[in-house]
């Protein structure tokens, strides 16, 4: 089962320069959007990638299928 983690998005990893080769966790900016203000009470919404026509759709179990 998957775990939700919203700290896990802003995050990356970087490894240390030094000779344990440990890795360290860089805080990155992301841009965050709540899907309540994508979908505003929708279901599916388009998006217009490159030309290309998406469809993002909110399923039954409340999971997120993005289609072409």
């Amino acid at each position: 089962m998957n775990t939700y983690n919203p700290n896990d998005f802003r995050y990356r990893v970087r490894r240390s320069d030094d000779a344990q080769m440990r890795y360290e966790r860089v805080p990155m900016a992301v841009r965050t959007l709540s899907s309540n203000t994508l979908f505003q009470g929708e279901h599916e919404i388009g998006i217009e990638h490159h030309g290309a026509l998406y469809r993002l759709k909110i399923t039954r179990q409340g999971k997120l299928i993005l289609n072409k």
